[in-house]
Formats: C-alpha cells, sequence, structure tokens
C-alpha cells in the first residue's frame, strides 16, 4: 500500500510539472504583452471575504499566497506524516541518506548565496531563497528523461524533496514569523489541540475538517504568522489509522483527494501569479545582477554539490547507501535536478523581500529562481540522458553500499 501510495504521488505531482510550465510560461507572456498592465493590476486588486462578523480583505497575489498556498502545505505536511509513521521515511536506513542529501543540499547553497554577497554586494536577507526543491518540476523532468533508469532514483528524489520541504517550513517558521498577533495566535493553538483530542477518539466527518482548517487559517491570517506553517500542524492531527467501518485512512483519503487540485490549481495559479516577469526597459545588466546571480549559483550549484557530496559520504561512512541499481553518475544527475527551486523559491523570495509583485526586488528574484532553474534543468537532463543506460561501476560489496531507498 506504500508503494502504491508514493506511486500515486508520482504520477500526479509528475504530471503537474506540464500544468506548472504553461502557467509560467503563460505568466511570463502575458508580462511582456499589451495586457501586461491589467495582469498586474489583476495581482494588486483588493478582494474582500464577507461571511457575517467576518471580514477579511487582501490582495489577488496575497490570496494565492497565503489562501491557495495554504492547501498546498497542507499536503506537503499530510505526505510528510505519512512517509515519517508508514512510508520511505519510516525505516532509518532507507531514511538516511536522502535526509543527509537534502541537508547538504540546503547548506550547499546557503554557503554559494553568501558568498556571492559577500563579494557582490547581494542582500544578505536572501540566502533562504536557493535552498528548496520543487517537487513537481523536478519529477516531471525526471519524467522525460529518467526513463530506463532505476526506480529507486525516483525514490530518492522524492523523499530528498520532502525532507526539503519540512526544512524550508522549518526555515519559515524561524525568520518569517515575527511580530505575531498573540490572541488569535493562542485560538490557533486550542484549536489544533482539540482537534487532535478529538480526533484521537471519534470520527471526524469530512465538513467538519473543512470548517475546522478554514477556522485555523482565519485565525492565522489574523495573527500574522505564515499560513503554510499552520497547515503543516493542522496535517499533523489529521489520522492515519484507518477506519474499522470502511479500512480507509483519513489522510490518505485526503491526499488523494486534494492532490488533484493541489496539482493541477493550486501550483499552477501560484506559477502564474509569481512567475511574471516585464522585461520592458530591463538593461542587460539586471540579469547579472548581484541578487540574480546569488540566487541562480545557488540553485545550480550549490545544490548539486551539496546534495551529492552528502549523498557519497553517507555512503562512504556505511550510514546510507547508493539507490538500488543506481551509478553514481546517475546520483549525480539527481544531485543536479534538486536545483529546480520555483514554487518554494519564490514562495520564500516573497516572504524574504515584501513588496509588490512587479517591486524591482521581487523581479530579481523571480529572474535568479528561474534562472538557476532552467540552468539545473539543462545539465540535469544532459547528464541523466547520457547515464541512462549506465550499469553500477562498482558491484563489489553490493549489499554493503546499496540499500532500497
Amino acid at each position: 500500500m506504500a508503494r502504491k501510495i508514493t506511486l500515486d504521488f508520482l504520477k500526479t505531482e509528475a504530471a503537474s510539472g506540464a500544468a506548472l510550465g504553461l502557467a509560467a510560461m503563460a505568466a511570463l507572456f502575458i508580462a511582456n504583452s499589451p495586457w501586461s498592465g491589467d495582469y498586474f493590476y489583476w495581482l494588486k486588486s483588493v478582494h474582500a471575504l464577507q461571511l457575517g462578523p467576518i471580514s477579511l480583505e487582501l490582495t489577488v497575489s496575497e490570496w494565492i499566497k497565503e489562501g491557495l498556498m495554504a492547501i498546498f502545505f497542507l499536503v506537503v505536511g499530510m505526505e510528510i506524516k505519512y512517509e515519517i509513521l508508514r512510508g520511505e521515511l519510516s525505516d532509518p536506513r532507507r531514511l538516511a541518506t536522502p535526509v543527509l542529501a537534502a541537508l547538504g543540499g540546503m547548506a550547499g547553497p546557503a554557503a554559494v548565496y553568501l558568498a556571492l554577497s559577500h563579494f557582490m554586494g547581494a542582500p544578505s536577507g536572501g540566502w533562504p531563497i536557493p535552498l528548496a526543491t520543487d517537487i513537481a518540476f523536478a519529477l516531471a523532468v525526471f519524467g522525460f528523461v529518467g526513463k530506463g533508469l532505476p526506480s529507486s532514483l525516483r525514490i530518492f528524489l522524492l523523499t530528498l524533496a520532502i525532507v526539503d520541504d519540512l526544512g524550508a517550513i522549518a526555515l519559515i517558521a524561524l525568520l518569517f514569523s515575527d511580530g505575531a498577533n498573540f490572541v488569535p495566535l493562542a485560538g490557533v493553538a486550542a484549536l489544533l489541540v482539540v482537534g487532535a483530542l478529538v480526533a484521537a477518539r471519534v470520527r471526524i466527518t469530512a465538513p467538519f475538517w473543512v470548517i475546522g482548517f478554514a477556522a485555523v487559517w482565519y485565525l492565522t491570517v489574523l495573527s500574522g504568522l505564515s499560513t503554510s506553517l499552520t497547515a503543516v500542524a493542522f496535517a499533523m492531527i489529521v489520522p492515519l489509522q484507518a477506519r474499522k467501518e470502511n479500512r480507509q485512512s483519513p489522510i490518505k483519503e485526503a491526499i488523494h483527494d486534494l492532490h488533484p487540485y493541489n496539482a493541477f490549481l493550486v501550483l499552477p495559479l501560484f506559477a502564474f501569479a509569481k512567475a511574471g516577469v516585464s522585461f520592458a526597459g530591463m538593461s542587460a545588466s539586471a540579469f547579472i545582477s548581484p541578487l540574480v546571480v546569488a540566487i541562480a549559483l545557488g540553485l545550480f550549484l550549490g545544490k548539486q554539490a551539496g546534495v551529492f557530496a552528502m549523498a557519497v559520504l553517507a555512503s562512504r561512512l556505511g550510514i546510507g547507501a547508493r539507490p538500488t541499481g543506481a551509478t553514481w553518475m546517475q546520483v549525480y544527475g539527481v544531485s543536479v535536478l534538486c536545483g529546480v527551486g520555483f514554487t518554494m523559491s519564490l514562495f520564500i523570495g516573497v516572504l524574504a523581500f515584501p513588496g509588490a509583485v512587479d517591486s524591482p526586488i521581487q523581479i530579481e528574484v523571480k529572474l535568479g529562481v528561474l534562472g538557476g532553474s532552467l540552468l539545473s534543468v539543462i545539465w540535469a537532463a544532459i547528464i541523466l540522458s547520457r547515464a541512462r543506460r549506465a550499469t553500477p561501476a562498482d558491484t563489489d560489496g553490493v549489499e554493503r553500499d546499496q540499500i532500497a531507498v
């Protein structure tokens, strides 16, 4: 069953990569068309939600970032919980290599960014931007160029990306949640505690889960905390144990039901809202500004170096192993692919440098993320295509050096 959940996740997320790509290209086209003004006006237009005494006014960009993206983080949170308790992350030996690789994949980009920040003058506050891997885009590219490669590489990439997302969420909690209003935040905590206690003893039907999530989301917005954090926290209280009457797990049902909306509505809308960059009047120097270069090289160089180095180190120390049936060149290709940081990187960029979607610094963030991700896709495609027919070079001690990740 765990394998089926993983394969369903891979299939849905990989397919959503095409939708993400089309949405990003559409945003770039419109941002550089006669409709550019309408596009940016729409993103900055304010819309209100009024339900009796409850009123909330946000721009379209904020509704997408704080509203729809909360669904994305809810699904990510449930995936993390499932993988830790029942899936690929439940076995410590299977967990070691991708976890260490994910940690290296966060340290490497941070080191590259901060070094370039020191020498080129990029704002130091942007170092978390290149730390994240985009699951949907990475799996989509792997699906195109990974035919004939060991299936263990897909699981390795998925596991690494989940741990990577967990690290990004932790960074959001530590760095971008200052100045919270503690009265509604106390309400969030109370709802989560009560929800966890009730869910452990009583079957909660879907409508009540929806109402509970909506209440937690609303109080989170009022508190000033990032909705991504409480969305993940809410995911932790969704029961994993199957119901006696129908043997269905609530968390697996929720993942299955929300994945299509998340993959083909939430993420493409976020890409459409955040990928639009107008090149009108932009000089060539804008493409090589310190911030653009630091983000792009953090994703392209830092990611591959950190992921691959830690994967090799884990294998050499005997605490982890190379994915079963894969060569180190294939592992290196997947490491390069981890430099695709579209969705989460853009999201962190908005938090790191708050401002209008068409502000100069946000344009530089987008150029850096798009540039680094594109370089990673091209180089990973070349490496994985050449390594497709390769076989493990060293077969001595395969049982010692490999595990089924």
